[in-house]
């Protein structure tokens, strides 16, 4: 049995706990009934979903790393671990609103206090000085101690990286204190008859203001303001302040002024050198890959990890309440089209190297509109220069960005500036591996569209030197021939031409290179599986077939700082493949392409990395779809944490599933 006040007593609830705020709803509807159009529950009730927009929009702007990146202060990222750990964070925000609405049954009618009073002001602010400053440190720094640590204190410490769902993650016997620290001013200027509307809505805002700053971990003051205005270290906090607080505990325990932890003896030494260095743009760090992806739609759009958490960290699915969001998503896809450059999206360490995305602000039907090419060109290649300039090591396209009608599968950038240090790649020759490890090893025949293409011709090839029989559906008879001269002279034979679906209706592995319809699809036997590298996947219409998914590899369990469920861009060819691989496909003995998938950068085997990995339906492109389900407590926990299943580059658009 755990300490007392230890576990919040609805954490088996899972989303059914925001039936708590049922009686607040009855309330305020009984008010509205009786003439009372404006009562406090309904206060309340706009109050708490004031507070909530407050935390929503701070982690908003702390996951913006095209503005946030180089005054991140500790340049880790927030993994899955810790996003499950904090899934219920705003626990304490029910809390609060019962005990809100206890309190209100003492509280004067609405019609007696004025709108904003001064008065009421400043003896919030002479309380919250003297009474919930001093009691908040005190109380922070017993929590730092002995079995109040072990039981109550850890779990919020357990975070590598403070955020500002963070700020609300704890134990309720600490939210029972922290409640007490921002109700004592507001009770006393009530009590004193100086209590106002105003006060109620601007004391909890900048309460929840500023420890949402504190846990930002992006360090929002110059450094010019604390040169010129020295004494503002000692009265207001930075994040800085609080991270150190938050990596070391012993240290820097104040609620919003340092003054506390000055007359304590407990502030950090480095506190002010290392704002002072993070200020500066100094803790930033050039990647070593970059993948450079692309939005896929206007909805997914509102998936990424800069709007919300609990949609960007699970693979996609139709929310119908995100549909709201859509008319900002339509402005914002405007506006990106008319201003945006290039940005940095999200980052994660993977032994020791940095891998970062980037998104061209581009979505894929724009892809398709002849007068928008050039334009996106121009992005593309302003990335490359970028990163070249920067001294990335390796940048890969994403799938309508090596689009071969666009820019020759990149050739046309290589070409322009031959003196690149960055190597410009694509992922088709492990998209290759990865399908190829997928066929059964006794097939004899397969079916394959899409096979003049670079991934078709390259599994053509290695097919038929092994022997196996590959009608290629093509309808260019020259193609066909081209590829055809390249297999060895005695599996030549091998390959044959095919014009029409028919063809196949006794071959039950299909390899789907380019998109079919049902109507095409029903030619394949009963018993028939669609391998697929085809962008979008095929509709599975065939009951009595099976249809695989985008090819996709396993993650190793020790990737760093993974927490959304967006393209996960890992450059896994061996060095002497890279120079060939924006030439196109080159082949490869049969024993080396299947050792591509499983090899990193540097030759060295890849011991976390496997084939085959099944992903949800979506549709391509580089911010790829997630589901957005509801979570229960933290003994509904999934066995994702034990290793994050992703694509690599085996197929840049293919997402990450949680399982």
């Amino acid at each position: 049995m755990g300490a007392p006040l230890s576990s919040w007593p609805w954490e088996n609830m899972g989303s059914y706990k925001y039936m708590l705020y049922g009686p607040l709803v009855a309330k305020a509807a009984c008010e509205w009934r009786d003439g009372r159009s404006v009562g406090w529950s309904l206060h309340l009730l706009i109050l708490f979903g004031l507070r909530s927009l407050t935390y929503q929009l701070w982690y908003s702007f702390t996951n913006m790393l095209f503005f946030t990146r180089k005054r991140r202060v500790i340049n880790e990222g927030v993994d899955f671990k810790q996003i499950d750990n904090e899934w219920n964070w705003d626990n304490f925000l029910i809390l609060q609103a019962l005990l809100g609405s206890m309190i209100s049954h003492h509280a004067p009618p609405l019609e007696e206090l004025p709108i904003l009073g001064l008065q009421g002001c400043i003896i919030a602010l002479l309380l919250h000085v003297g009474v919930s400053e001093p009691v908040f440190y005190l109380a922070n720094r017993w929590f730092h101690s002995g079995s109040l640590f072990t039981h109550y204190h850890s779990i919020q410490h357990a975070s590598p990286v403070p955020t500002p769902m963070t700020a609300g993650f704890g134990t309720p016997l600490e939210h029972l204190v922290l409640g007490a620290v921002m109700a004592a001013p507001l009770l006393g200027a009530f009590l004193m008859g100086c209590g106002s509307v105003g006060l109620v809505y601007g004391y909890v805002f900048v309460f929840d203001f500023l420890r949402c700053m504190g846990y930002s971990n992006v360090e929002v003051f110059p450094v010019r303001l604390l040169q010129a205005l020295p004494f503002l270290r000692y009265l207001i906090y930075s994040p800085t302040y609080l991270s150190l607080h938050h990596k070391e505990k012993n240290c820097n325990y104040c609620l919003f002024m340092p003054l506390f932890d000055l007359l304590g003896k407990t502030v950090n030494s480095r506190t002010w050198d290392l704002q002072r260095e993070i200020s500066a743009g100094k803790n930033d760090r050039v990647p070593d890959f970059v993948f450079l992806a692309h939005v896929v739609d206007i909805f997914s759009s509102v998936h990424v990890p800069f709007v919300f958490r609990s949609a960007s960290s699970m693979p996609f699915f139709t929310n119908p309440l995100l549909f709201f969001l859509w008319p900002l998503a339509f402005f914002s896809m405007l506006v990106m089209w008319a201003l945006s450059k290039t940005f940095l999206l999200s980052f994660y360490n993977l032994r020791g190297r940095l891998h970062q995305t980037w998104v061209v602000p581009r979505y894929g039907f724009q892809y398709f509109l002849p007068f928008a090419r050039k334009g996106i060109n121009n992005q593309i290649e302003l990335a490359i220069l970028r990163a070249d300039k920067m001294g990335v090591k390796v940048l890969s396209l994403a799938a309508l960005n090596k689009n071969e009608s666009l820019n020759g599968g990149g050739t046309l950038f290589v070409s322009k500036h031959p003196d690149l240090r960055v190597r410009v790649v694509h992922g088709n020759t492990l998209t290759a591996a990865v399908m190829l490890n997928e066929i059964p090893r006794d097939a004899k025949e397969v079916f394959l569209t899409g096979a003049t293409s670079k991934l078709g011709r390259a599994i053509a090839l290695y097919l038929c030197r092994k022997n196996i029989r590959v009608l290629m559906l093509t309808l260019s008879a020259e193609r066909f021939l081209n590829i055809q001269k390249e297999a060895p002279a005695d599996c030549q034979h091998h390959l044959v031409q095919v014009t029409k679906c028919q063809a196949a209706q006794n071959c039950k592995t299909w390899i789907v290179g380019k998109w079919m319809s049902p109507r095409e699809q029903r030619w394949a036997p009963p018993g028939t599986h669609f391998h697929q590298f085809v962008v979008p996947p095929i509709i599975g219409f065939r009951r009595d077939c099976t249809y695989g998914s985008l090819a996709a590899m396993r993650l190793p369990k020790d990737v760093q700082g993974l927490g959304s469920c967006e393209v996960v861009q890992t450059y896994s060819l061996p060095a002497k493949c890279r120079s060939k691989e924006i030439k196109g496909i080159q082949f490869l003995a049969p024993l080396t392409i299947f050792l591509v998938w499983c090899l990193l950068g540097d030759g060295t085997v890849h011991d976390g990395a496997r084939s085959g990995s099944r992903l949800p339906r979506r549709r391509s492109g580089s911010l790829p779809r997630r589901v957005d389900s509801p979570r229960g407590g933290r003994h509904r926990r999934r066995p994702h944490r034990r290793g994050v299943e992703s694509c690599t580059e085996a197929w840049p658009d293919a997402g990450l599933r949680r399982r």
